[in-house]
């Protein structure tokens, strides 16, 4: 059976995306492994590594959401408060909101949860829902 090891992500600057990176990721329990002017890596035991890595030359940024690529990468937290505090320091770091954290009910009734975007156009969403006993309904 395969799992995930690690997510790479290109971006413009290395060292501009890995300063929004870091709060955000440490807010959800990584650490920065790795720090450098060429690739930046954070790790969370039990979790896939994340690392930053510069774009090609010829590569055009930002990435643009909906396009072919990366859609978006989903964050579970333990509670709704959890949600609202990484969003906080998302936008602490410079990351844009593209949805404030609200429920969203065509999911399920219990799911919550923001997006995020980097100035790369990286999307993070930071979610959580319950399993049906854990929230009563």
């Amino acid at each position: 059976m395969a799992s995930l090891d690690h997510l790479g992500v290109s971006v413009d600057h290395v060292p501009s995306a890995s300063a929004q990176f870091d709060p955000v990721l440490r807010a959800l329990g990584y650490t920065r492994a790795y720090d450098a002017p060429d690739h930046a890596y954070w790790r969370q035991d039990g979790q896939p590594e994340i690392l930053l890595y510069p774009a090609r030359e010829n590569a055009e940024g930002p990435h643009e959401h909906g396009f072919v690529g990366w859609q978006h990468l989903a964050f579970a937290v333990d509670s709704r408060a959890e949600v609202d505090r990484v969003h906080a320091v998302a936008i602490e770091a410079g990351w844009s909101a593209v949805r404030a954290p609200k429920e969203y009910p065509r999911f399920t009734a219990r799911y919550y949860a923001s997006f995020i975007e980097d100035d790369n156009g990286i999307r993070l969403e930071i979610m959580h829902n319950p399993p049906r006993d854990a929230a009563g309904s």
